[in-house]
């Protein structure tokens, strides 16, 4: 596939190079090269660095890295916004790997004055920690056969692997799950993350991807569902800093902007 426009990939970090590793690897494999690769750094310690530096002749990566003040993805986020030049955005984590056609199926998928709601399949622990390099070069880490033989156990979320173009066309069609903003798998244009002046920097974790959304939805930028097609493997991980308090605090921020119309948050890329 030939893209006509350039491509980032922001990934979100904090400590964690083993899974960053993965990832990595998955997007140096893929179908369709990103133009740009932005770490948007928490404040990792010098352990992310060193790995970056390894990747630094093998993928076109810009690291951007503040200091480590707890939680505070959305800030971090808005630098990265502002340090990419491509014209395309695909939003990601660091425990996300990527199957092979992912840039290609956000590429494939990408229009005017709309957003990409892509997928995921959640992994535990012990197959996270298994999957090496070589399964995702090869294919095998996102092979339903080879998870199985890793001890995966089947449930309806596991017809996300299926990998059938048709199947995932149908899927996408009838799934009740509404086209949101989540942030380990979307994607929007430059311009229409800048316009909406980025993410809310007061809000912590737990769906604050989410609000941008529905302000890119206030501008009139609607979400497409895509989890079927654009797929990553979500590694395990434990979520500390995940509190009751903050998850309520962003219910009630989605509400009002949607409530209120909310286009521009006052609190993202320039503070108004």
């Amino acid at each position: 596939m030939q893209k006509n426009f350039t491509v980032a990939v922001i990934i979100s970090t904090y400590n964690n190079p083993a899974w960053l590793q993965k990832t990595l690897c998955g997007y140096e494999n893929q179908t369709v090269k990103p133009d740009e690769i932005i770490i948007a750094d928490d404040g990792s310690s010098e352990e992310t660095a060193t790995l970056l530096n390894q990747y630094a002749n093998r993928l076109p990566i810009k690291h951007i890295w503040h200091e480590d003040r707890g939680f505070r993805k959305s800030g971090i986020l808005n630098k990265a916004i502002v340090a990419s030049t491509a014209e395309y955005l695909i939003f990601t984590d660091q425990d996300c790997i990527p199957r092979r056609d992912l840039i290609e199926t956000h590429c494939r998928y990408a229009r005017k004055d709309r957003f990409l709601s892509a997928g995921y399949f959640r992994l535990p622990l012990i197959i996270s920690q298994h999957i090496n390099d070589l399964d995702i070069i090869q294919g095998n880490a996102f092979s339903l056969t080879y998870l199985r033989s890793l001890g995966l156990k089947y449930n309806f979320k596991c017809t996300k692997l299926f990998n059938i173009n048709w199947f995932a066309n149908f899927m996408n069609f009838i799934t009740p799950t509404h086209a949101t903003f989540n942030g380990c798998n979307s994607s929007c244009w430059r311009s229409d993350a800048i316009a909406v002046n980025g993410f809310d920097e007061t809000l912590h974790y737990g769906g604050q991807d989410r609000e941008f959304g529905v302000r890119m939805a206030n501008l009139g930028i609607k979400g497409c569902q895509i989890r079927y097609s654009a797929i990553c493997l979500h590694l395990y991980h434990e979520r500390p800093y995940k509190t009751d308090e903050s998850m309520q605090q962003n219910r009630e921020a989605r509400k009002y902007s949607k409530r209120a119309h909310i286009i521009e948050t006052p609190n993202g890329i320039r503070k108004l």
